[in-house]
């Protein structure tokens, strides 16, 4: 692994860590009823970080000559990105009754494990 790669996926890695944090302090925020959550800056940072973190999976994945139709885990992963995406959309901004924020909010959660592990594991059914 050359310096230049490991050190993009660490980018990756750090964004992603910072992207789970954020969205699981949003969403307790969110499921507290607090005020913070209609701050301008609670708005803008999540979508800076997740932008980087798809700009350096993307990087990564141009790097190792990787496409999603040619390795099942990436497809998997991409799309477990989108319910990842959708089910934070209605967990934060879209849910009409605390219930159904506190649904998508846990479901997004389990496809963002799900997520981590199909990378880690380069499987689509990790273990």
């Amino acid at each position: 692994m050359t310096l230049e790669h490991a050190t993009l996926k660490l980018l990756h890695q750090a964004c992603a860590l910072l992207s789970i944090t954020g969205f699981t302090l949003r969403g307790g925020l969110m499921l507290a009823g607090s005020s913070l959550m209609r701050r301008p800056w609670m708005r803008t940072w999540p979508h800076l970080i997740d932008t980087l973190l798809l700009i350096s999976g993307v990087w990564m994945a141009v790097n190792l000559h990787l496409r999603p139709g040619d390795s099942p885990w990436l497809t998997a992963k991409l799309l477990a990105l989108v319910v990842y995406i959708a089910l934070g959309f209605v967990a934060l901004r879209l849910g009409r009754t605390r219930r159904t924020q506190a649904l998508a909010f846990v479901a997004a959660l389990a496809c963002f494990a799900y997520i981590v592990l199909a990378a880690l594991n380069r499987s689509v059914f990790p273990a």
